[in-house]
């Protein structure tokens, strides 16, 4: 569909990338990956023609359709929702309204038996028959599907486009793209104004996409559950793996190991080399040799190696006092403007909890935080808990940087102790290595203007956070040290989010906000998506909300009694009665090895509770506020329980197998 030949791109004395070659072809499902600047979003504007490269050639097949949405657009505002959708179906309304103007001329004129009687009855009945095989008839219906898969509801669709956010009207242009069915489809990052369950209708929908799908997308579920193949920009080239992105993962690391190798091996070469010059350089009998090994450095190819990933760096928030048992309580909470935001709200959420807010945008999810901040009045009774210190993120906490410091001296100024000896690290973890650190606030953009104050409360010793989409603007490396931070932090946390991938093993609880109801759903992100689809599937939607195939390899489990599956057509009971005494036996012994071993975990974890008990009321006493040592062993022994009660989760699946079994 697409054939890309030499392709270069030089915005500075350094080329973005060169020597880019590669074909896309019919089914291609690809993730185009690569750090921030690599020249992601160049690419498919060079792709989709906005943009021409310094040099190379993209050649695009005869009658191929293009469809781009770009992270930024100007959008419409003179039309409803309906009739912006229906733009993309602008040349079958054109086709409709010649079908009936044909049509008009067949029923006033008389000469039936003319050539040009005839001429016109042949052309409307291939313009005719044509318009069926588009399925124009029914692209009403196809519009209300896909608006309503992107999120907006039968009661938005007469509603002015002037009345959405940015984040809507952006939907709407995705729909538009989705309608036109182009042949090739280059989207970048469509998942940043989405909620999950818009994501997952999407997901499904590329992974079955007729045409061919190009993506740049820092959600890493989504490009890997869409993905077939991977093209990465990386130190100016672009490398082709045909791997869908989780396999890509795996291969690049391997890449990367023989990559450093050889770069190794090569400095080595150049370094005896430049040795053997040196010690020869003057001596009349070796001047042929001397510039023999000149030339040789001279046409190597010097051997680049991308930038250690610092992905890999630990960060922890601060020590900071013990907050109440109970951060946040609210009881009958209610919000309304015009209309009711939500109502009813109770939920408590305890001291060291993680949990999700999810759900459609506009459902109140940051109206509710702007309410545990007191930023907004509210109905009912809403308790902050005694001690709380927040740490609160959102995009407006990117304003109230100072402008006149440096990206160093803002994280400079409230790093403390041995941290400030990686600031450079930790900048360079969240998209600000090199140069950039030097950069001053106010010429920063919107995005970097949001890591930065994400760093900044990385930095901050509070017990309770409160984070409002804090992935928007960061890569996957970053989103990675982000979530670590997050799952070591000993405090409470609520995070608004959309990216499944940076909940999963984050949160216990998720709150879904919809209808004007808050509900509780207690476990992880996928355990409230499947438990969802279950619902959903009672109505005939079933939706099947699933991790990466990396992350998913445990088959799931079946809620439907024993006794009924074996009548369903799988063993029998008979099978298992003529099992062996021996195989008996040995099932027996694992099934005693593993109540043993469950039995022996949830004693360890009583001693740390009772441990945990004497810390806490130990810190409770004024004196002992500020004793670091009884700080430092209340983190570590916590963090020591939360993996003995992960490892008491696995061997009690274990035992349940087996009893299973």
């Amino acid at each position: 569909m697409i054939s890309v030949e030499g392709l270069k791109v030089e915005f500075g004395v350094k080329p973005l990338f060169s020597d880019a070659t590669f074909v896309i072809n019919d089914k291609d499902r690809i993730a185009l990956v690569g750090k921030n600047g690599a020249g992601k979003s160049t690419m498919l504007k060079i792709l989709c023609g906005m943009e021409k490269p310094t040099a190379g050639t993209v050649s695009v097949a005869s009658e191929s359709t293009i469809g781009y949405l770009p992270q930024v657009m100007i959008l419409q505002d003179d039309t409803t929702v309906r009739q912006e959708a229906q733009k993309a179906f602008a040349d079958i309304q054109k086709m409709a309204d010649r079908i009936a103007r044909m049509e008009k001329q067949l029923s006033e004129r008389t000469d039936y038996e003319s050539d040009d009687y005839m001429a016109l009855v042949e052309k409307f009945t291939a313009e005719h028959e044509r318009y069926q095989m588009l399925g124009a008839e029914g692209y009403e219906a196809e519009i209300e599907r896909t608006l309503m898969g992107l999120g907006f509801e039968r009661t938005d669709f007469e509603r002015p486009t002037s009345e959405f956010s940015g984040g809507w009207r952006m939907r709407i242009e995705l729909a538009k793209i989705l309608l036109r069915r182009p042949d090739v489809l280059l989207l970048d990052e469509p998942t940043n104004h989405l909620d999950i369950e818009s994501i997952q209708w999407l997901e499904q929908l590329l992974a079955t996409w007729s045409g061919a799908v190009v993506l740049v997308s820092h959600d890493r579920a989504f490009i890997n559950n869409v993905s077939n193949r991977t093209l990465e920009i990386s130190c100016g080239r672009v490398i082709d793996y045909r791997v869908k992105y989780d396999e890509y993962v795996v291969l690049r690391k391997e890449r990367r190991e023989q990559q450093l190798r050889a770069y190794e091996n090569q400095q080595k070469e150049m370094a005896d080399i430049r040795d053997f010059v040196e010690r020869f350089r003057y001596k009349p009998t070796k001047a042929v040799q001397v510039q023999q090994r000149l030339r040789q450095l001279e046409k190597m190819e010097i051997i680049e190696v991308d930038e250690v990933d610092n992905s890999a760096m630990h960060l922890k928030f601060p020590p900071c006092l013990r907050s109440g048992d109970y951060p946040v309580i609210c009881d009958e909470v209610k919000k309304a403007y015009n209309h009711v935001v939500f109502d009813h709200v109770n939920l408590t959420i305890k001291r060291g909890e993680k949990v999700a807010f999810v759900g459609k945008n506009g459902e109140g999810k940051s109206t509710l935080v702007k309410c545990i901040m007191g930023e907004i009045p509210f109905e009912g009774n809403l308790k902050v808990g005694h001690n709380v210190q927040i740490g609160y993120f959102a995009q407006n906490q990117a304003q109230l940087l100072d402008e006149s410091l440096t990206v160093f001296q803002t994280i400079d100024n409230v790093a403390k102790g041995d941290i400030r000896l990686r600031i450079n690290d930790i900048l360079g973890a969240f998209m600000f290595g090199g140069e950039a650190s030097d950069k001053k606030v106010k010429v920063l953009s919107g995005g970097e203007r949001s890591r930065l104050a994400m760093i900044r409360l990385l930095l901050e010793p509070v017990n309770f956070l409160i984070l409002d989409e804090p992935t928007n603007h960061l890569d996957m490396p970053s989103k990675d040290v982000l979530k670590e931070a997050i799952r070591a932090f000993d405090g409470t946390a609520i995070i608004v989010s959309h990216d499944r991938e940076f909940l999963d093993g984050l949160v216990t609880k998720v709150y879904e906000f919809g209808g004007g109801k808050v509900r509780e759903h207690i476990g992880g992100i996928y355990d409230f998506l499947n438990n969802r689809g279950e619902k959903l599937e009672l109505r005939g939607e079933r939706i099947e909300f699933t991790k990466p195939s990396s992350q998913s390899s445990n088959p799931p489990k079946l809620s439907t009694p024993l006794s009924h599956r074996e009548g369903q057509g799988g063993e029998s009971s008979s099978s298992s009665s003529s099992s062996s005494y021996t195989e008996r036996k040995e099932q027996q012994r694992r099934q005693k090895r593993a109540e043993k071993a469950v039995e022996e975990s949830e004693k360890k974890i009583a001693k740390m509770e009772q441990r945990l008990k004497e810390l806490d009321d130990l810190l409770c006493d004024p004196k002992n506020a500020s004793d670091m040592m009884l700080v430092t062993e209340y983190t570590d022994i916590k963090r020591q329980m939360d993996e003995e009660v992960e490892r008491w989760e696995k061997l009690s699946e274990e035992l349940e197998q087996l009893i299973d079994n």
